[in-house]
């Protein structure tokens, strides 16, 4: 599994932009040094798979520690914010709270946006049979270059028309 699959992000989005990674590489090392494209390209990548991967895993060990501690069998948020504190990563609790804040607002607005959209969208069995038929209809006659093709009185009985 790649590891930016377990964020669900792609690894351009979870890294800096290489221009700034190349300018923190410039600022590492003294003046007189210089670094080669490939070297900087593999060092680069090397931050963004390799490192990256290590500190989730680090952090996720740490969160199921925490979390095998106090008997619990899922991780919660409040495990991972201990490990970060256990691990010495306290400094970046705040912002990792805020952004975990903002996630379960997201979370939330996209569930109410579901629960709204699909409130109205209610159909009996027969409606959507009814409507199914109706767009299956409407797709054959547009490949087949004909205006719209009347539906049967009873599209569950009417074999024909599912099997063509």
């Amino acid at each position: 599994m790649d590891p930016m699959d377990i964020v669900g992000k792609s690894k351009e989005d979870a890294s800096l932009p290489k221009a700034t990674m190349t300018k923190i590489i410039k600022e590492m090392l003294p003046p007189d040094v210089r670094v080669a494209r490939d070297a900087q390209d593999l060092l680069i990548e090397c931050c963004v798979d390799i490192c990256f991967a290590e500190f989730i895993n680090l952090v996720s060990s740490e969160s199921n520690d925490v979390c095998n501690k106090e008997d619990k069998r899922t991780i919660a948020p409040e495990h991972v914010l201990k490990a970060l504190q256990v691990l010495g990563f306290g400094e970046y609790i705040e912002e990792v709270y805020a952004a975990y804040e903002q996630h379960k607002y997201e979370t939330m607005q996209d569930t109410q946006r579901s629960v709204k959209w699909n409130s109205g969208a209610q159909m009996t069995e027969e409606e959507a049979a009814a409507e199914q038929q109706r767009m299956f209809a409407e797709a054959r006659a547009r490949m087949n270059g004909g205006g719209p093709v009347p539906l049967p009185e009873h599209p569950e009985t009417d074999q024909r028309s599912v099997q063509s």
